[in-house]
């Protein structure tokens, strides 16, 4: 079970030694008209995401692996990527790649793209229930094929006594092999986000709409 940062005690590296650690990030996005209000709680969001794991690191070790979703290439090339995809999780990669861990890649491109096909669908809405169900189970199929080779791919580079970071949606169905001990980062500022996009559904009917299209853009220009 995942354990969430601000409600776990104080851990010792040496009770983590030998053991596969894992950070996850929950990814959050902004979009050009965003409200005000918004865009300071993204900006205070990925400050403390920033604090988080550097005090993670400080605590358990140091983040040898890098994780993000929607991105098929490693390396330099990987990194020219995410910079296009999300500009925090990019600059928390770099500066950590400039320490000496890698970006390693944990998604297929195939079921990335099918998976993106399939929600489309489901967005667009339909007036036969058959054909609803029918989309609706081959996204299903495809999601939980996706987070499947992305637990595997992560036990795979993962090696023992190292730490990792992995940027991932929120409501992600990633089952975790049980040898690796995950860490939730939780910023308090994420709880604001979900609070002012309730308050305002507007807004959070717009992000979702940016962050829908922009992933696909992003994703489709990757695989040309």
């Amino acid at each position: 079970m995942a354990q969430e940062l601000g409600k776990m005690p104080k851990p010792e590296a040496a009770s983590f030694k030998d053991k596969k650690k894992l950070f996850v990030v929950p990814l959050v996005y902004t979009w050009a008209e965003a409200a005000k209000g918004y865009q300071e709680l993204f900006d205070r969001y990925w400050q403390q995401v920033e604090h988080q794991l550097d005090n993670l690191e400080s605590r358990i070790g140091y983040i040898k692996h890098i994780y993000h979703e929607s991105i098929f290439e490693g390396g330099e090339a990987g990194l020219k990527s995410l910079e296009k995809v999300s500009l925090p999780s990019f600059r928390l990669s770099q500066e950590r790649v400039s320490r000496g861990a890698s970006l390693d890649v944990v998604e297929d491109r195939e079921l990335v793209q099918e998976s993106l096909d399939w929600e489309r669908f489901l967005m667009i809405g339909f007036s036969s229930h058959k054909v609803a169900n029918i989309v609706s189970e081959n996204f299903s199929r495809v999601m939980k094929a996706r987070y499947e080779h992305v637990a595997s791919a992560i036990k795979g580079s993962l090696g023992d006594d190292e730490a990792g970071v992995l940027f991932i949606r929120e409501g992600h169905m990633v089952q975790f092999p049980p040898e690796i001990e995950v860490f939730s980062v939780a910023p308090p500022a994420l709880d604001e986000m979900h609070r002012f996009l309730r308050d305002q559904p507007e807004e959070c009917d717009h992000e979702e709409g940016e962050h829908d299209h922009g992933t696909a853009k992003e994703e489709k220009e990757q695989s040309a």
